[in-house]
């Protein structure tokens, strides 16, 4: 890695390079005035071999050729024709990448979330502005620890890591990564675990510190490895079956999917699973369905019903809350490297130079950085140029009552190769927003494919969303693209909400998709409420003829689901429920002096947390408030009920 005080050297020796059809070393020695002040000429050396590292890790295309007369004589060259062939991208391509790249928080994800928008707006495309304005805006988990894990799968390297697994203990883990991928939004690791000597899987947000590179790895990757087949395989089990449900019509919707039944099916079957992975379907929306074979599962379904209402009744105990310790959050920062910073500066000075003048605002908004770090840069691209001719041929960079211009510089007029980290990094992207692409979904495919020519041994992390919900995206997006004021931005959509019986049907206006790497939502104007709502798409079950009257969903005999839990909310979690803490995001975690682990959620989703609760299969106790623990007995046994009747 560069350190950041060899970022003006870097700039000088690419530009000193650059500028020119070749130089040899001793003129370069001569020029750069780090290397001409080294102690030695072995220092000044070492120096130049970990700049040119850096220069090709940047992913410019540094070429060396020694002089046919004179094998002592090297010179150096950018090989501009090598870096004319990188991505060859059309428009639309390269607006979804640019989208798959903004799915990143980049303050948290490390450099190569940092580096790959600068590399992208580097490649010299325009976006396309009504194409963007479609896409929806995505959000992949993003960890400081992803970039040392990705490194670590492409130089084939083990990493030392603190990781606190299902039983709550951190422990230290020395592992050789095969695979880093996301599975439904979040990220997880495959690899040989060394001091165990078996394959295992790691969620990359139980990791608490920063992995640090060990040895080269020695187990033999195997061939193939989907993490959806690894993670499928943790539920596997001898006594698998075809289970049958009984689903309210509209409801239950990813046992819908997964039996390819139609939206009014009241009978559903799904394929053979094991018996784990059907339960904890089949509790996932206990609400809305109920298993009627097998009967062993079914007796089993009413028995795991029962205690979960058993286990809530009256107060809850929180004496082991307050004898709990506060588990303190892992601090792992990561801070800009020399590499992302100068990635950055090259990436400033070839997007200006593409437009010859850019506002401050717009390059601000274009880079993901503030105006006061552009100012920065812009300084920095100052002071540097071609060392070989002196003064005058230094960058001339100006950014005087907001307009910035950059003249000078054209070695830095270039695009800079994506590496394979980085490229694992915008299939992630990729992975977060085409759940949402809907015609997109063409042009989403195609950019991945020539990301993944360019690093054919990066596996693809991307699923197709349910054949339901394409009749769905098409109209969503075909609206979008309407004129606001005219018919055909509007939508009648049945809506099957979380929180109660029945559907709702609705007439709204689309406004953008968002994705939180899961899940993703429809901001829409809606007349029913005659105000801003957010609908989950993969609820939005079908698109109606625009005459349809509209009519809210009914709210049943049951206690109310709906809105957000009023205040703090305290779960006692066993291991196999210490999701549920990951999936609400929990705002405080506690370790009980007897194993177990508390957590503090704020604010939760009512419906969302009963139905977490039931899914746990008892795993997962509601401590306080009262009123949600007298709501999941309510709702616990009224299921419990259903499954005990003949």
């Amino acid at each position: 890695m560069v350190a950041a005080k060899g970022v003006e050297r870097l700039l000088n020796v690419i530009m000193t390079i650059g500028s020119r059809r070749r130089i040899d070393r001793a003129k370069l020695f001569a020029v750069i005035p780090d290397y001409a002040s080294a102690t030695s000429d072995q220092a000044a050396e070492r120096m130049f071999e970990r700049d040119k590292a850096a220069i090709l890790e940047l992913g410019l295309p540094l070429a060396t050729e020694r002089d046919v007369l004179d094998e002592n004589t090297v010179y150096y060259r950018i090989d501009a024709g090598a870096s004319d062939a990188v991505l060859d991208l059309t428009t639309e391509e390269y607006t979804v990448l640019l989208a798959a790249s903004r799915a990143w928080d980049d303050a948290a994800a490390g450099g190569a979330a940092r580096r790959v928008r600068s590399k992208l707006l580097s490649l010299g495309h325009d976006a396309d502005p009504d194409l963007l304005r479609r896409t929806p805006r995505g959000a992949v988990e993003s960890l400081p620890v992803l970039s040392p894990l990705l490194e670590a799968v492409t130089a084939a390297r083990s990493v030392r890591f603190t990781y606190r697994g299902t039983q709550g203990v951190p422990a230290q883990r020395h592992v050789e990564p095969w695979v880093v991928g996301v599975h439904e939004g979040h990220w997880y690791i495959h690899g040989w675990d060394l001091d165990r000597s078996a394959p295992r899987l790691f969620r990359a947000s139980r990791i608490e510190s920063f992995p640090t590179a060990g040895p080269p790895a020695v187990q033999e990757r195997p061939e193939q490895t989907d993490l959806a087949s690894v993670l499928e395989a943790m539920h596997e089990s001898d006594d698998q079956a075809r289970a049958v449900v009984a689903a309210a019509p509209f409801k239950a919707l990813a046992l819908r999917d997964r039996a390819g039944a139609p939206l009014d099916a009241e009978r559903l079957e799904l394929s053979p699973l094991p018996r784990p992975a059907a339960r904890r379907l089949v509790l996932a929306d206990v609400r809305w369905g109920e298993l009627l074979e097998p009967a062993t599962w079914r007796a089993e379904l009413a028995e795991v019903l029962t205690a979960i209402a058993d286990a809530h009744e009256g107060e809850g105990d929180l004496a082991g809350v307050e004898a709990a310790a506060v588990r303190p959050e892992p601090r792992i920062r990561t801070t800009p490297t020399g590499a992302d910073t100068l990635s950055r500066l090259i990436s400033e000075a070839s997007y200006v130079m593409e437009r010859g003048e850019v506002d401050l605002a717009e390059l601000s908004a274009a880079l993901g950085v503030s105006t006061t770090q552009l100012i920065t840069d812009l300084q920095v691209l100052f002071v540097c140029g071609d060392m070989g001719t002196g003064w005058e041929d230094l960058i001339e960079a100006e950014w005087e009552h907001g307009t910035v211009r950059v003249r000078n510089a054209e070695p830095l007029r270039r695009a800079l190769r994506l590496s394979a980290v980085e490229i694992t990094a915008l299939l992630a992207g990729l992975a977060a927003l085409e759940p949402s692409a809907g015609e997109a979904e063409a042009i989403v495919a195609s950019a991945r494919r020539k990301l993944l020519a360019e690093a054919a041994s990066v596996d693809e992390m991307a699923s197709r969303t349910a054949d339901r919900a394409e009749s769905v995206l098409t109209a969503v997006h075909r609206a979008l693209r309407a004129d606001a004021d005219g018919d055909a931005s509007r939508l009648t959509i049945r809506y099957s909400s979380t929180d109660r019986p029945g559907t709702s049907v609705r007439r709204i206006r689309p406004l953008r998709i968002d994705t939180d790497g899961t899940r993703s939502y429809l901001l829409a104007d809606c007349e029913l409420a005659e105000a801003e709502r957010r609908f989950r798409l993969d609820r939005i079950v079908e698109i109606l003829p625009p005459g349809t009257p509209q009519v809210r969903a009914g709210t049943g005999a049951g206690p109310t689901l709906d809105g957000l839990v009023d205040g703090q909310v305290w779960l006692r979690l066993d291991p196999p429920g210490r999701w549920v803490a990951e999936s609400f995001d929990a705002d405080q975690l506690r370790d009980g002096t007897d194993g177990s682990t508390f957590a503090r959620v704020d604010s939760p989703v009512r419906a969302a947390l009963v139905d977490a609760v039931l899914e746990s299969a008892g795993a997962v106790e509601v401590l306080s408030p009262r009123e949600l623990r007298d709501t999941i007995v309510t709702v616990a046994r009224v299921a419990g009920t259903r499954h005990t009747q003949a």
